[in-house]
């Protein structure tokens, strides 16, 4: 996509534009992770650059649980050998998808699933690819995050700006993620693992490291509708 060069007068602290619409375009949800640890240091600055993100009346109500490889290895094993009781999403999932949003979910399950060839109807493939999630994709690193209980909505909303924040801070480190929802239907079982307090909601976990260049699914890529789908211009 080609940037368009601003007509808005220039002011101190300008960036580059066409640097974030690049970084936009090269971010995507990865569903193959090589098993190399990142660097501690290279975690923090993307935690760090994540913790910018603009909150309600600045609650920040974020709180973010990282995971080491070792300590990521041993909660994959637990969720493949214990298969611990699917507790449900602790914040109401979607009642349904219909009209579009049941297209662009579907299209995306398709696109998905040719990449990495399940084919339709097996629903043994199709089984252990939805496994994956709870695998983390066999990502080095985990981040799981947590939200106030009784910021409700307000504070979940918060939570999904610094998922975006943080994804895109990792891009820009040339680190792959994917936000998991899934995880969140583990709720009961990651509360207790991690010793999560009753006060705190499980909003998403976030599986990182560095991408496998060679993992069909890493071949895969959604498209995005057009803005005349989804904006509406008001004129006087």
């Amino acid at each position: 996509m080609q940037a368009m060069t601003s007509d808005l007068p220039q002011t101190r602290g300008t960036l580059d534009p066409a640097a974030f619409e690049r970084l936009l375009e090269a971010r995507s949800s990865c569903r193959g992770f090589l098993p190399t640890p990142l660097p501690r240091p290279l975690i923090e600055r993307i935690l760090a650059t994540a913790q910018r993100t603009a909150s309600w009346n600045n609650t920040q109500p974020w709180q973010v649980i990282v995971t080491d490889a070792p300590a990521t290895e041993m909660l994959r094993q637990a969720l493949q050998s214990q298969q611990p009781e699917q507790a449900g999403f602790e914040i109401p999932p979607p009642a349904e998808y219909r009209g579009v949003y049941q297209e662009r979910r579907r299209a995306c399950g398709i696109g998905l699933y040719t990449a990495v060839g399940v084919a339709k109807g097996d629903r043994e493939a199709s089984a252990r690819q939805a496994n994956e999630n709870f695998r983390m994709f066999g990502a080095p690193h985990l981040a799981l995050l947590t939200s106030d209980t009784a910021l409700g909505t307000y504070g979940v909303l918060d939570c999904g700006g610094w998922v975006s924040n943080f994804l895109l801070a990792a891009a820009s480190h040339g680190v792959a993620t994917i936000a998991q929802a899934a995880l969140a239907q583990r709720s009961a079982f990651l509360r207790r693992w991690f010793g999560i307090p009753e006060d705190r909601l499980i909003v998403c976990g976030i599986s990182f490291g560095l991408a496998d260049p060679e993992h069909p699914a890493n071949r895969f890529r959604t498209p995005r509708a057009p803005l005349a789908d989804v904006v509406r211009w008001v004129e006087k």
